[in-house]
């Protein structure tokens, strides 16, 4: 019989999880209840608290005498880290559901981060409907609003509760059994202004017998690229659109943090790059931008995104950053530059034609990158040229046969 996992401060929140458990175990499902709680439990656990706080390292005595909420919540977070992955190694629980604020939130989702994609993971919590980037990560946590806070039961609070008592049974008590044949593994960085780019790359690819999984470049898609690329999952990497460069550099709201562009590098992992897409800095809405930028060339993709050209000073700076981050590599690596334009609105007639960025970014790759490690290819056509997109496939494939 298979088990989910209830995680819960059973001092705060004992009631709630009770309920829960009932509804889970009443569909012929086993629990497994794990107390996240500081204080005295109201209900029974079979993961103790104390056994958080020990997987962390940190005494419970000590942690109660100091009544420090922040620390505690702090402890019990990396205790959750290290011991949910254990149990669930072990056999222990075959999905995880999660009841909680901001507080609680924090303190469970470490642990669900840490689960192998796939894993059904459910987190009720307040905090579900705002930016829960910090809570979810580059995992497959479904996040559910508990739409009244979660501290008691009544008529709005159980049909919520149930809900997902009932998805969670649902996903862990339901199988599909198709079987997908296996091919290897490309990953794919796209944006809408690399689309064709990407999508005629791809088409060689799987002509060729890959399997071409696409990330879309607004910050999440290429956390969620490094995070599958550190796990193991690809067999080659094909980052085409590296234009969340542009937003970490700049300002924008769709960066992917400072380690973009290592880990495939990092783990030996075959790779052709491009530039994507560094023409531009994403925005929300006009009346978003910050003042700072006015007068600056922009083009309004859609209502709720707005593109600001990169200047002549930023590409000197993302040819430097890319370079940096290339340089570094430990696999076959390809640098692909597209002479004619970087984006589908980066060439002659379009918004963001720019000469003398593009030159700039192309001057400052050639003057850095190290020939030695990293293959340096220029082709005198633009990023969406067929061209372009079917030969950084065929370079692809030619990385990987080589490793």
């Amino acid at each position: 019989m298979k088990t989910i996992a209830i995680v819960g401060t059973f001092d705060s929140k004992g009631t709630e999880c009770a309920y829960v458990r009932d509804i889970i175990q009443g569909l012929g499902l086993n629990t497994l209840m794990i107390n996240s709680g500081v204080f005295e439990p109201t209900i029974s656990a079979d993961v103790s608290n104390e056994e958080i706080f020990r997987a962390a390292g940190v005494d419970l005595n000590e942690i109660i005498a100091k009544k420090d909420r922040a620390l505690a919540t702090e402890a019990l977070a990396n205790g959750m880290e290290k011991l949910i992955p254990k149990l669930y190694a072990e056999g222990k629980f075959d999905g995880i559901i999660s009841f909680g604020g901001s507080g609680g939130t924090s303190i469970s989702t470490p642990g669900m981060r840490a689960l192998p994609i796939g894993v059904p993971k459910i987190m009720v919590s307040t905090v579900a409907s705002g930016n829960v980037s910090q809570y979810v990560g580059t995992s497959d946590i479904m996040m559910y609003p508990s739409i009244v806070d979660v501290a008691g039961l009544n008529s709005i609070s159980t049909k919520i509760f149930s809900n997902a008592a009932l998805a969670i049974a649902g996903m862990v008590k339901f199988e599909h059994s198709e079987v997908i044949e296996k091919k290897p593994l490309i990953a794919a960085t796209m944006f809408g202004v690399t689309t064709p780019c990407v999508n005629y790359a791809k088409a060689y690819l799987e002509k060729e017998g890959f399997e071409v999984i696409v990330f879309h470049a607004t910050g999440t898609g290429g956390k969620s690229m490094e995070g599958l690329i550190e796990a193991g999952f690809f067999d080659g990497v094909l980052d085409l659109t590296t234009t969340e460069w542009c937003d970490e550099l700049v300002g924008g709201v769709l960066n992917a943090g400072p380690k973009r562009l290592e880990a495939a590098g990092r783990f030996g992992i075959p790779q052709v790059v491009s530039t994507g897409a560094l023409d531009m800095v994403n925005f929300g809405p006009m009346d978003t931008i910050p003042k700072e930028f006015k007068g600056r060339n922009f083009y309004k993709h859609n209502p709720t995104v707005t593109l600001m050209r990169t200047t002549i000073e930023e590409n000197k700076a993302l040819g430097l950053i890319i370079s940096e981050k290339l340089n570094m590599t430990k696999s076959p690596t390809s640098l692909m530059l597209p002479l004619k334009g970087v984006s589908m609105i980066d060439v002659e007639g379009q918004p963001f034609y720019g000469p003398s960025e593009d030159q700039m970014l192309f001057e400052t790759l050639r003057d850095n990158i190290n020939k030695e490690v990293v293959e340096f290819i220029e082709m005198d056509c633009d990023i969406n040229d067929e061209t372009f997109g079917v030969a950084a496939a065929k370079k692809l494939i030619e990385l990987m046969n080589s490793k």
